[in-house]
């Protein structure tokens, strides 16, 4: 079918202000998972065949609900045949367009 990104957030409802004790887990489960991903202040960005991006993502949500009687999920997801290294390459591009190097998480 073809590599899939997923932008996604999951977030405790009622757990307090500070949230990151329970995203480290999630994350945790990101980085064990293998499938190429990046992290920033608002979300994380998977790469991967879509049966594996799918598992992962209700893997993560799971993991959350575990622990929290309230979660919320947030989920963008593009598809796009036959492009592989997606995650990199879209940046890359808006570098070539700017002619310089721009920041990256």
């Amino acid at each position: 079918m073809g590599p899939t990104l997923a932008f996604f957030s999951i977030s405790p409802l009622g757990a307090g202000e500070s949230v990151s004790g329970a995203v480290a887990k999630v994350i945790d489960l990101v980085e064990k998972s293998g499938l190429e991903y990046t992290t920033t202040a608002m979300g994380t960005i998977i790469e991967g065949e879509p049966r594996e991006v799918f598992d992962l993502l209700y893997k993560c949500h799971e993991l959350m609900q575990h622990e929290h009687p309230r979660v919320t999920s947030k989920i963008l997801i593009d598809h796009r045949r036959g492009k592989t290294g997606r995650l990199q390459a879209k940046v890359d591009k808006l570098e070539e367009v700017l002619g310089r190097k721009i920041s990256r998480s």
